[in-house]
């Protein structure tokens, strides 16, 4: 076994076979920060102080918790796979006055058509031109729920928004100002009865797929002293959160750790449960998000254990089961993967 400490000293343990290198080859972590960007210390601050902002308001798990923060931090979407009422608009509302940012919220519904979303020229009273007029998409924090009650015409118009930043419409591109997260939800209970399940290249871009769950006794009894929605105040702006993204970005990955990362991919494509494996970009956003992971602890490297932390979460929607089975298949191929690849 060996060791790595946190950014708090405490000794993090690493299983046999795991990566070597525990500690950042190159620069200190501290030079991150050169340029006017945040160092890695700041990021973890940051993250403390957005966990503890998102933690008075929902309760989950602590390692949902973490999966939401690291695809924040990463510049990422999310997607919330949950039942009513366990605090997924809370989430993305939370998030955005942690941030300080604009929140715009979408009912998904079959009639709902693109423009709703991103937007449309209105023609002037004075007869005069066409003004475009915004969607909610351009918000920092934008939730949709229930997209998959959304027909598949109204779900493809975010997918240009969620992947290139921008709309279009009439012709005309229009960047969405930075920073800019999707958190869509759906309900797993509501099967397929007036819904649409969104197709393999909406899901791809959700860096993660999460399910709050419902609260443990002892949080559900903090929820019912603290009211339905406690006063929740803005820990950062949203330039400080695009720091924050960039110094995420600089985290060291090492060609060890990247390797580990191809391997992982490449086992879910041999699978025999899987017809289709997880995809290039699958690496990248994984990798994006065991960045993130690492910059919440403090680190200016990334290590196995960051990947593993994230790569439930990142794959598993990715993954296209082979023939009909139980719907846990796609877990089961990421568990069976991560039990079966090791870090050299």
């Amino acid at each position: 076994m060996s060791a790595i400490a946190d950014r708090n000293g405490r000794a993090r343990s690493l299983p046999a076979g795991r990566l070597a290198t525990a500690h950042p080859p190159g620069p200190p972590p501290t030079s991150l920060g050169e340029g006017g960007a945040l160092t890695v210390d700041d990021v973890a601050e940051l993250g403390d102080r957005l966990r503890a902002n998102v933690s008075e308001a929902v309760r989950m798990p602590a390692r949902v918790l973490d999966v939401v923060l690291a695809t924040v931090l990463a510049g990422g979407h999310l997607l919330v796979e949950d039942h009513p009422g366990v605090g997924k608009t809370q989430l993305a509302r939370t998030l955005a006055r942690s941030l300080d940012g604009r929140f715009s919220r979408v009912q998904a519904t079959v009639d709902l058509l693109p423009a709703d979303i991103i937007g449309a020229n209105v023609w002037q009273a004075d007869g005069s031109t066409f003004e475009f007029r915004p969607g909610p998409v351009f918000a920092n924090v934008v939730l949709v729920d229930e997209i998959n009650r959304a027909t598949p015409k109204t779900q493809s118009g975010l997918l240009e928004a969620m992947e290139e930043r921008q709309v279009t419409v009439d012709g005309e591109s229009r960047p969405i100002p930075p920073p800019f997260i999707v958190i869509a939800t759906q309900n797993p209970s509501a099967g397929y009865d007036g819904t649409y399940p969104l197709p393999p290249a909406q899901l791809d871009r959700f860096l993660s797929v999460v399910s709050l769950g419902y609260p443990s006794p002892e949080q559900e009894m903090s929820l019912l002293r603290a009211g339905p929605e406690p006063v929740v105040s803005a820990v950062a702006e949203p330039d400080r959160l695009l720091a924050a993204q960039r110094t995420v970005a600089a985290v060291h990955a090492s060609d060890p750790l990247l390797r580990y990362v191809v391997e992982l991919l490449t086992a879910t494509r041999a699978h025999p449960l899987a017809a289709v494996g997880a995809s290039p970009r699958s690496g990248l956003l994984l990798l994006a998000a065991a960045r993130a992971v690492a910059a919440l602890d403090g680190r200016g490297f990334a290590v196995p254990d960051d990947v593993q932390a994230v790569a439930r979460a990142v794959l598993t929607h990715r993954i296209q089961p082979a023939g009909v089975g139980s719907p846990d298949v796609q877990a089961e191929v990421v568990e069976d993967v991560l039990g079966r690849v090791r870090a050299r």
